[in-house]
């Protein structure tokens, strides 16, 4: 039988966490210091991650540890030892997105269970179906989904699947953005984001050269989904996740109270959730399609003086905790006294005894011992069955309460005890450096075949091209030429990337590029390489994909080159080549709502436009087709560029992406790259020389 459905809140510290289980969560999660997507939440050290899971499990609440940042090889070691840490503290979950942790935590504690982070980007049904395969117990979907696409998803799934409820959307699809590291050197994809999409990004039209931009034409309102909570019920959702590390245990208390209301068809303070954080009200519009400018809002003085009002109201919510655990007394009247045993259901028991005789009682005692028993309030317990063998005498209400709080004291005592996952033994792997020093082959990546200058089509080891463009790739080029599959794949996108790959599966392509966990199922039959969707920064990462049989992997271009240097994967002894992008506008957010359409429709739409950030630089967005299924795609305005130090690059091949640069402009930055020549105008080295 199928539990109810999981309430999951936010613990970004000791407070926190009180607030949430007090409240009723069925689960929290929580990050391990140093090792997870909120850095700057107070997070848990391992000694206080195991009094956090004692504390839950006495209440019968389940403990999720994320892992869910990228790492470099120089951390593998502490990885490691941040696993045993969880497993030795006897938490249900891991949450990862990088393979180098999932294989440690198969590894180093195969009874931990292993959800797949929303940082996987994980959307369709294809995604989850590839979790399940790598060995994840749950999948925590993309927040861009429909009610709908929910619904497919859990329907084809053979895990569980997690949906976000409430809490702050992320513009970007989550962990497929580097505007946080690329504008200020913070990575969100390392936990460290600093919200630059809470700043000034401004769609509005004829903005003068060089002005600031005013609008905040990336911030999304915060989602709320707690109305349709019945409705995912249905759909098969397994869990409902309230997002918010950051925010207050006030602000976990309030949802967590107005989700258990819904769950069990009750009604729940809509204007508390409401005044406890918002950026001037929420949004639904993933879930109900209605994708378009109400989706976005910022938070005003306004919004901060609702949260100081409601502050205490929602701080009553846990000011005592949630009796949620039946217990069955047992009255046994003995010679010498009474025995009261106290049982929990589930194989745990306390017994105490009273240090006074019952007297002769003048009436039926029962009702007064029930009343008495039932006084478990400040407790996790209630009340379930009470039974009582023997003649009850007299004895006073204190020497009842006494009892009884002796009792679930010490069945919580035992409740609390700590049960920690078997440690294998775990010898770090040995991974070949990367060589430095030579110069890497060219490939060149164009977002149309138009852009593609004949000429250089000879020159260059790999063409790459969108699917969508794959009917004009003249056949002379087919042979080296790889067609990069959709990172994100909304609505019917995934069937038709299934079709076209079928299609063209005896075409003469050369290969896939897979940008997503559900391509690696999609594609098994064709030679698949890793692209910029999956995120690969270090050498452990890059060995589970080479086993699964990846034929090239490019590396995230957040990876500094000494990161990079650490990753030479192999397959049966044989070298996996690895390439890093040495030139390109970086594509720093995909977004399925469109900023454009704070300013216009799409009818209105050309079908991409500019943002003018608050130092008066535009940033292009483009679009790949109108409405929901669309997606917008927003580019750093200085490009990267590494052709004058291509030998400083520490893989096999160096990749030029092109994206809205014209043929005769790809030619120009092509001729500079073969002749090893400094770029012509502004631009970047991106975080190839950083210390990370």
């Amino acid at each position: 039988m199928s539990r109810p459905l999981e309430i999951l809140a936010p613990a970004g510290n000791r407070e926190m966490l009180g607030a949430a289980v007090f409240s009723g969560a069925d689960a929290v999660y929580l990050g391990l210091t140093g090792f997870n997507a909120r850095r700057t939440a107070g997070n848990f050290t391992p000694e206080e991650l195991r009094e956090a899971v004692s504390f839950c499990h006495a209440r019968g609440v389940r403990v999720h540890v994320t892992l869910n940042t990228l790492v470099y090889a120089r951390e593998l070691d502490g990885l490691a030892d941040a696993v045993c840490a969880v497993a030795e503290a006897g938490a249900d979950a891991v949450i990862a997105d990088d393979l180098a942790t999932a294989r440690l935590v198969k590894t180093i504690a195969p009874t931990l269970h292993l959800h797949g982070s929303t940082q996987m980007s994980v959307h369709t049904p294809a995604g989850a179906r590839e979790l399940a395969a790598l060995g994840y117990d749950r999948v925590i979907l993309a927040r861009e989904l429909s009610l709908e696409e929910i619904r497919a998803v859990c329907a084809a799934s053979p895990i569980e699947c997690e949906v976000f409820i409430h809490g702050a959307l992320c513009m970007s699809v989550s962990g497929q953005c580097m505007m946080s590291a690329f504008l200020g050197g913070r990575s969100g994809n390392r936990g460290a984001c600093a919200g630059p999409c809470r700043l000034p990004f401004d769609a509005t039209a004829g903005l003068a050269p060089g002005k600031p931009g005013k609008a905040c034409h990336l911030s999304l309102k915060d989602m709320d989904h707690i109305p349709r909570l019945r409705e995912l019920m249905d759909a098969g959702v397994a869990s409902v996740k309230i997002e918010g590390r950051l925010r207050t245990p006030e602000y976990a208390a309030a949802v967590v109270t107005a989700c258990r209301a819904v769950r069990e068809g009750h009604p729940y303070d809509e204007k508390l959730v409401q005044d406890i954080f918002s950026r001037s009200g929420f949004t639904d519009g993933y879930l109900t399609g209605r994708i378009d400018g109400t989706m976005f809002g910022v938070r005003t003085e306004a919004d901060a003086a609702a949260t100081r009002t409601a502050t205490p109201k929602a701080r009553e919510l846990f000011r005592r905790e949630l009796q949620r655990i039946p217990v069955d007394f047992a009255v046994t009247l003995e010679p010498e006294g009474v025995k009261l045993a106290v049982a929990d259901g589930a194989g745990r028991k306390a017994v105490v005894y009273s240090e006074e005789a019952p007297q002769p009682a003048q009436k039926d005692q029962t009702p007064a011992i029930e009343r008495a028993l039932g006084k478990t309030g400040g407790t996790p317990f209630f009340l379930n069955r009470l039974s009582i063998t023997g003649e009850p005498g007299f004895l006073p209400g204190s020497v009842w309460n006494e009892l009884r709080r002796e009792a679930l004291e010490t069945l919580l005592e035992k409740r609390s005890a700590v049960t920690p996952h078997a440690v294998q033994p775990y010898l770090p792997p040995q991974f070949a450096a990367h060589s430095v020093g030579t110069v890497p082959a060219l490939a060149a990546r164009f977002a149309a075949v138009e852009q593609c200058p004949p000429a250089c089509a000879d020159k260059l080891q790999w063409l790459v091209f969108p699917i969508a463009e794959a009917e004009k790739v003249p056949a002379a080029w087919r042979g080296k030429t790889l067609l990069e599959l959709p990172r994100v794949m909304f609505g019917q996108k995934e069937a038709q990337t299934a079709a076209r790959l079928d299609a063209l599966r005896n075409d003469g392509f050369a290969g896939a590029v897979a940008n997503n966990a559900a391509h690696l199922l999609l594609a098994k039959d064709w030679p698949l390489y890793g692209g910029l969707g999956l995120n690969i920064t270090n050498p452990v990462s890059a060995a589970e994909y080479a086993a699964l049989g990846l034929q090239g992997l490019l590396l995230q271009p957040e990876t500094a080159l000494a990161a990079m240097q650490a990753v030479a994967p192999a397959r049966n002894g044989t070298p996996v080549p690895t390439a890093a992008l040495c030139y390109g506008h970086i594509p720093l957010m995909l977004t399925r709502a469109c900023p454009l359409r704070n300013v216009r429709s799409c009818a209105q739409c050309p079908g991409g436009g500019t943002l003018r950030d608050r130092k008066g630089r535009d940033f292009t967005v483009t679009c790949t087709a109108p409405g929901g299924a669309g997606i917008r795609t927003v580019y750093n305005p200085v490009p990267l560029y590494m052709g004058d130090r291509l030998a400083e690059l520490p893989v096999d091949v160096a990749v030029a992406a092109f994206t809205t640069e014209s043929p005769a402009r790809a030619a120009q930055v092509l001729a500079a790259l073969f002749a090893g020549k400094p770029f012509d105008s502004e631009f970047t080295r991106g975080l190839y020389y950083t210390n990370n």
